[in-house]
């Protein structure tokens, strides 16, 4: 039995799991009520990316519309990619959900950090994009794409993005 497993028992990590949800979306409803607008849509994005990760993957697709909603009514975008690449994230997750919903979603993502120039958004978009390539049996293509972006970097190799990317590539034969 490891430490951890003395502190804690399968049923109280989801407890604990579910109330740090509840208090994401309870920090998320203060900061709002305060009048901030700033930030909410990223914020939105995290809360998703965690409910997607505790396989609530209907709450974390709620969250990304409400991100989505606000990026139009708000006019931030420097996220907006990285919430349309996690759309087609969670929507690859979700069963009966057409495939080529989520990949359009990534397509979008992609479109959208390529037009600002976003190039760490750039990565991420490939990257989930490769993968489902990489899935679909189109390891050359999922290479050919992932490989210029990879390239384009000369530093921050030890940050988890480029890690990931490098081990991508790795598992596609370049």
């Amino acid at each position: 039995m490891t430490a951890a497993e003395g502190w804690l028992h399968t049923g109280d990590v989801v407890t604990m799991r579910e109330d740090g949800m509840a208090q994401v979306h309870q920090g998320i409803a203060a900061y709002r009520a305060t009048g901030a607008a700033l930030l909410v849509p990223y914020l939105y994005t995290v809360l998703a990316d965690v409910a997607v990760h505790l396989s609530h993957t209907a709450d974390g697709l709620q969250a990304l519309a409400e991100a989505h909603t606000l990026v139009e009514q708000q006019e931030e975008r420097w996220w907006e990619a990285e919430i349309c690449r996690l759309r087609g994230v969670a929507l690859l997750r979700q069963p009966g959900t057409p495939q080529t919903e989520a990949e359009t979603w990534l397509r979008q993502a992609l479109d959208i950090a390529r037009r600002q120039e976003a190039k760490s958004l750039e990565l991420r978009a490939v990257m989930s994009l490769g993968r489902r390539w990489q899935q679909q049996g189109k390891q050359a293509e999922a290479r050919d794409l992932l490989a210029p972006i990879y390239g384009w970097f000369t530093e921050g190799f030890d940050t988890a993005d480029l890690q990931e990317a490098k081990a991508l590539l790795e598992e596609l034969g370049a």
